[in-house]
C-alpha cells in the first residue's frame, strides 16, 4: 500500500488560496490555523472521522457550506487536507515530530509593523498587542488547535493534570483574557522563557507530541464485550430453540 505524500510548498499555497475563496459570509481557516486544527483533532482522546472534523475548517463560527458549493473545489480541498492530516498523524506516531506551518511575520506588510491595523493584526485588540513577537507568529497555529478543542471538547475535559499543563504551554501564545490566564502566562514566561522563535516552535511541537502520547491509550481503547446472558454449557439445550444439545447444534463448531 502506497503512503500518500505530504503537501509540497506549492500545494500548501494552493490550499491556502482555495480556503480563501470559501463562499461568504463563511470565514475559513488559513493554512497555519488549519495545521493547528488538524493536530488538535489528531490528539483527541478518540478517533474522529473526517466527515466529522472536515466541515469545521470552512468557518470558525460553525457555519455550513451552501448547497451550491462547487464540488470540484470541495473535492480538491478535501484531498489536500486529508493528505496533510495523514502526514501529521504519521509523523507524530512514528517520529514524535512534525514541521508546523507557522507565519513569518518578517514577510508581513510594512504598515503592520508601523502599528497600522490589518486583518491579521487588529491593533485595537489589547490582548493581541500584549503578545510578544514570538507568540504573534505562533498564535494562528495555536488558535487553530484551540478551535479543534472547542469543536471537540473531550481533550480539554480530561481529568489529567499532564494534559492541562500541556494545553497551558500551547495557549500561552494566545491573548490572555482573564486574570488566571494572565498569571499562567506570566509564570510560564518567568520559569520557561522562550527567547527565539525556533525554541518556541520546538516546544510547541514537543507539547503536541506529548499530548499525542498522553491520549493514545484512550484513542485506541478496545471495549470489552460483555455477554448479556449466562454462558451456555455444551450439554445444555441450544438457545436457538431446536431442541438439540448446544454441542450438537450451534456449538458444533
Amino acid at each position: 500500500m502506497t503512503t500518500a505524500a505530504d503537501l509540497t510548498d506549492a500545494e500548501f499555497a494552493e490550499l491556502d488560496e482555495l480556503l480563501a475563496t470559501t463562499p461568504e459570509p463563511l470565514e475559513a481557516l488559513d493554512a497555519s490555523m488549519l495545521d493547528g486544527y488538524l493536530c488538535g483533532v489528531i490528539v483527541q482522546p478518540r478517533l474522529i472521522d473526517i466527515e466529522e472534523w472536515l466541515p469545521n475548517i470552512f468557518d470558525y463560527d460553525g457555519g455550513v457550506l451552501p448547497e451550491s458549493t462547487d464540488p470540484k473545489w470541495l473535492e480538491r480541498i478535501r484531498e489536500l487536507v486529508e493528505r496533510r492530516h495523514a502526514a501529521l498523524n504519521r509523523a507524530l506516531v512514528e517520529d514524535g515530530w512534525f514541521d508546523p506551518v507557522v507565519l513569518d511575520l518578517d514577510a508581513e506588510p510594512a504598515e503592520a509593523e508601523e502599528g497600522v491595523a490589518s486583518d491579521a493584526e487588529p491593533a485595537e485588540d489589547a490582548g493581541y498587542a500584549a503578545l510578544n513577537p514570538i507568540s504573534r507568529s505562533l498564535m494562528p497555529w495555536v488558535a487553530g488547535f484551540q478551535h479543534a478543542c472547542l469543536c471537540f471538547p473531550e481533550l480539554s475535559e480530561m481529568p489529567d493534570d499532564a494534559v492541562m499543563a500541556a494545553l497551558a504551554r500551547l495557549y500561552r501564545h494566545l491573548p490572555a483574557e482573564t486574570p488566571e490566564e494572565i498569571e499562567i502566562v506570566s509564570t510560564l514566561d518567568r520559569e520557561h522563557p522562550l527567547k527565539e522563535l525556533d525554541d518556541a516552535i520546538e516546544e510547541m511541537v514537543v507539547t503536541v507530541a506529548d499530548l499525542c502520547d498522553l491520549t493514545e491509550a484512550h484513542r485506541y481503547k478496545v471495549d470489552t464485550l460483555r455477554r448479556e446472558g449466562p454462558k451456555v454449557g455444551r450439554n445444555d439445550p441450544c438457545p436457538c430453540g431446536s431442541g438439540r444439545k448446544y454441542k450438537q447444534c450451534h456449538g458444533a463448531n
